[in-house]
């Protein structure tokens, strides 16, 4: 999402175009972020404030990916989070109980107000036995005014002060690619991962089977691909070369159609 759709809280040009593009042509989609702060309803509002207009099931956060992964892990278990609305929901809604009292894992994911004292409770869990899961390892994430300490950040101190390393859940891992096409009932064969990432989006979509794309509008600059010891399938300037694109892919038989 960021940095492929939006920058900055306002929309890539070609980004609306894109998502209708794909409407249009009834390929299905999602829309992932390793950030967890949001819901998918709050994150629908956001982009349709920028002039991008999809439902709320197209999105797919960490939070969502980190919920599903539990849930799978210990079901009806419980958890002491770090985080915001998007991850503390999506763990509701996956039959988790949030206490600080003896929870089976402790899930850290992004918020704006990382408190000394939320971090301390954390570290003390772990030492008495909980398990660690972090919902994504980027170090910092972006804002107007500059970089932010993100959930990869406060996991290293919580692990240098515990020894203890999390289980991350979002992107590299292509668990959460995996989930993903899940979803959407797609498969890696024939669906294309596109961001703006190396480090994270385009090597969990080539761990996960997919083609990759590129753009050129977010963390990863022309000149930095070449550092990487591997290679996107395709690179662009923008998601508005992908929009043609999505129209020229060849029509697949009804029972193998994806994105």
């Amino acid at each position: 999402m960021d940095g492929v759709l939006v920058r900055e809280q306002k929309a890539i040009p070609g980004a609306a175009e894109f998502i209708q593009a794909l409407q249009q042509h009834g390929r299905r989609f999602l829309v992932l972020t390793n950030n967890s702060i949001f819901t998918p309803r709050d994150l629908r509002a956001r982009l349709l404030g920028s002039g991008i207009n999809l439902p709320e099931d197209a999105i797919w956060t960490s939070a969502l990916a980190t919920a599903q992964f539990l849930e799978n892990q210990a079901p009806g278990g419980s958890a002491y989070v770090i985080g915001e609305a998007g991850l503390t929901s999506a763990l509701h809604q996956a039959g988790f109980v949030l206490t600080e009292r003896d929870p089976d894992y402790v899930v850290l994911g992004e918020t704006r107000t990382y408190s000394f004292e939320a971090i301390t409770t954390a570290i003390r869990l772990l030492e008495k036995g909980a398990r660690f899961i972090a919902t994504n390892p980027d170090a910092t994430g972006p804002s107007l005014e500059g970089s932010l300490p993100a959930t990869g950040s406060v996991a290293a101190l919580i692990t240098r002060a515990t020894g203890v390393e999390p289980y991350y859940v979002g992107k590299p891992n292509p668990l959460m690619m995996r989930s993903a096409l899940n979803q959407i009932e797609a498969h890696s064969e024939s669906t294309v991962m596109i961001g703006d990432r190396m480090d994270t989006d385009v090597i969990a979509g080539i761990e996960a089977g997919l083609r990759t794309v590129l753009v050129l509008t977010g963390s990863t600059k022309e000149d930095q691909i070449a550092r990487f010891p591997y290679r996107p399938t395709r690179v662009v300037n923008s998601i508005a070369d992908v929009v043609d694109l999505v129209g020229q892919l060849a029509p697949l038989p009804d029972h193998a159609e994806t994105d």
